[in-house]
């Protein structure tokens, strides 16, 4: 188990990075919410905040004092359990508290954690309760950069905005990797849960047996270049590729292409925090729905894998699958493991009941924190979602 004076560097080390990705926002950009699916950059600053207030600090910490009283209905953002809150739809409607507000409860509440963890004996649970809230943490980063990214991606002058990391590179070398027939364990071991420190969600958790057919992946995933064929090849067009959920969704919004590409002068382009480029057609594709994908590997005659099939392939020491650059979608159903129990209290709320009507992504993406990824780390978001950094990575063989 991590040492309290390490834990408090851990915890510093998080909260500083959330900062660090809007250093360069203007005030008027930390309030925007274009679409429901994205948050203002402020809201996630206030929301990360109060859940280390709200389960952390209230019920552990003697003699503390909220920061404000309406906080807690201001950034609760799902839990039933903790009560009322403001609509999602509403949220960039918040203009108070202000940017300065938001920043003053992380400075006061950061403040109240470092004297808790410097003095208190943590309890196992207590702990494990931690290491949940910086993993949270660390969710809402990359949430922090997608939202951002749409925020300036939908603003008419397309901004440019430096962010701690490169989003558009062409990939490693990579093999394509060969899955024997057989059967195999998958889910978070216990092995893996002796080392110090050793964090998983709980939709990890309950390994089991599968049995996977002779399957091979690709060692790369599908570029900006090979995406660009399948549209030239009026992929968008041909319903013989689609999904009836999938042909139904590019019809009614008109979808020609990945999130944030356009066509200039019969060039393609596409928005990144450098502003507007040309695509670089060795990247691999990125902000592609589940549709998308699945219609690409049609058209290639080929398909998605299974996202057990994805982590067994992960797991293979030589040669190992080439990932990280993207979330990559998964044909798979997000589901609970055999014998997934809920968490009593708010925190089985956290994944447990939204195991309907979404897909799985495994692997990380560029804006993925460091440490914050590993082969069993099951990411799920509906089929026709796309701005996060999602690609493709197809079976080539079985």
């Amino acid at each position: 188990m991590i040492a309290e004076q390490t834990l408090t560097e851990h915890y510093f080390r998080v909260r500083l990075h959330s900062e660090a990705i809007c250093r360069g926002l203007e005030t008027e950009d930390y309030v925007v919410q274009p679409v429901v699916d994205v948050s203002p950059p402020k809201w996630h600053l206030g929301h990360t905040t109060w859940f280390w207030e709200t389960f952390v600090l209230v019920p552990n910490a003697p003699g503390y004092r909220i920061f404000h009283e309406d906080f807690s209905y201001v950034f609760n953002s799902y839990y039933e359990t903790v009560g009322k809150r403001v609509l999602r739809t509403d949220r960039g409607n918040l203009s108070r508290p202000t940017v300065a507000g938001v920043y003053a409860y992380r400075a006061y509440v950061d403040e109240q954690m470092s004297r808790f963890l410097d003095t208190a004996d943590l309890s196992p649970d207590l702990h494990a309760l931690i290491l949940l809230g910086l993993n949270h943490e660390q969710q809402h980063q990359e949430l922090l950069i997608t939202d951002i990214k749409y925020i300036l991606g939908h603003n008419p002058l397309l901004p440019a905005i430096e962010m701690p990391f490169q989003e558009h590179q062409p990939q490693n070398d990579g093999s394509p990797v060969h899955i024997r027939e057989g059967v195999y364990t998958v889910g978070f071991q216990s092995v893996n849960e002796k080392s110090d420190g050793a964090f998983y969600f709980d939709n990890e958790v309950g390994a089991h047996k599968v049995y996977l057919n002779d399957t091979t992946l690709a060692g790369q995933l599908v570029t900006n270049g090979e995406y660009r064929a399948f549209i030239e090849a009026d992929g968008y067009r041909n319903f013989r590729y689609w999904l009836s959920d999938g042909w139904a969704w590019v019809n009614a919004h008109t979808i020609q292409a990945p999130l944030y590409w356009h066509q200039v002068d019969g060039a393609w382009w596409n928005y990144t925090f450098d502003g507007l480029k040309p695509i670089d057609p060795d990247a691999p594709v990125c902000h592609v729905s589940q549709y998308e994908a699945d219609a690409y590997a049609r058209w290639k005659g080929q398909r998605l894998p299974t996202e057990f099939e994805w982590e067994v392939a992960a797991s293979i020491v030589d040669p190992a699958l080439n990932w990280g650059a993207r979330w990559e979608w998964t044909n798979s159903a997000y589901l609970p493991y055999p014998g997934f129990l809920t968490a009593e209290g708010a925190v089985g709320e956290y994944n447990g009941k939204f195991m309907s009507g979404q897909m799985v992504l495994r692997g990380a993406s560029v804006a993925t924190p460091d440490g914050h990824s590993r082969p069993t780390y099951r990411n799920f978001f509906q089929p026709d979602k796309r701005w996060q950094y999602t690609g493709i990575r197809l079976v080539t063989g079985a």
